[in-house]
């Protein structure tokens, strides 16, 4: 199973946190972590992962891979900016998004568009977002509603 976590590439120290939880359980689950490779949510996530034993893979905007963070197993550079969110949402079967602006709002927009199940933390209140209240939430609905 891959999970995408998504997010800004600044955040606060709440959605840091949140991040690296939801990264943490993630791994622990066996499941890998897809994300678009950058700092913020994308790397506390992927640290989470990492401290846990976990696979992660960061679909970065560049050609070079220059933004990636420390924490990526996989990275897959890809030159297309924001236009890989639409990449990160079909590598995953369902997508946890943290926090976030306008590029996490493109990618929650493709997700359900591709019909796949997002669920939000402190994100966007919009409709087909599954509001959770915490990491540990996000996983049992995941076990629970998608596996």
């Amino acid at each position: 199973m891959n999970v995408g976590v998504i997010g800004g590439y600044s955040c606060s120290k709440r959605a840091y946190k949140l991040a690296r939880e939801i990264g943490r359980l993630i791994a622990q689950e066996g499941w890998i972590l897809i994300c678009g490779g950058g700092s913020g949510v994308m790397e506390a996530a992927c640290l989470g992962a990492k401290e846990k034993g976990g696979i992660t893979c960061g679909i970065l905007p560049s050609y070079t891979g220059e933004e990636a963070n420390p924490y990526l197993d996989i990275k897959i550079p890809t030159g297309l900016g924001y236009a890989r969110n639409i990449l990160v949402v079909r590598a995953s079967h369902c997508l946890v998004a943290i926090d976030g602006k306008y590029g996490t709002l493109s990618e929650i927009a493709f997700a359900l568009s591709e019909g796949k199940p997002v669920l939000g933390i402190d994100t966007w209140d919009i409709e087909g977002v599954v509001k959770v209240e915490n990491p540990q939430k996000a996983i049992e609905y995941i076990k629970r509603k998608i596996l």
